[in-house]
């Protein structure tokens, strides 16, 4: 993979892990952050330029389909769960 095609595909994975950080939903929060991880790692080995390419426009598209539905979620948003209002235990 070349370095500019490296540095492209590293902003891309940040971008999308910073933009997915941004649900409201703790559910939607952690699930995009997971199948992010999974997707890149599961790509990590690809050396086809074609392919790469591909696979980065595919990345940009889920990008700005994270960013939509992260300003969905603020419209609508609902109660924090239980688990995301834990607080350290006092002694």
């Amino acid at each position: 993979m070349a370095a500019s095609s490296r540095a492209q595909v590293l902003d891309l994975y940040r971008a999308m892990l910073r933009e997915s950080k941004h649900f409201s939903a703790y559910n939607y929060r952690t699930y995009a952050v997971r199948r992010i991880r999974d997707a890149f790692r599961e790509n990590k080995n690809v050396k086809d330029p074609v392919e790469i390419q591909a696979l980065v426009n595919k990345a940009k598209r889920h990008l700005e389909i994270i960013r939509r539905q992260v300003h969905i979620g603020q419209m609508y948003s609902t109660d924090k769960l239980i688990i995301e209002n834990q607080e350290t235990p006092r002694t």
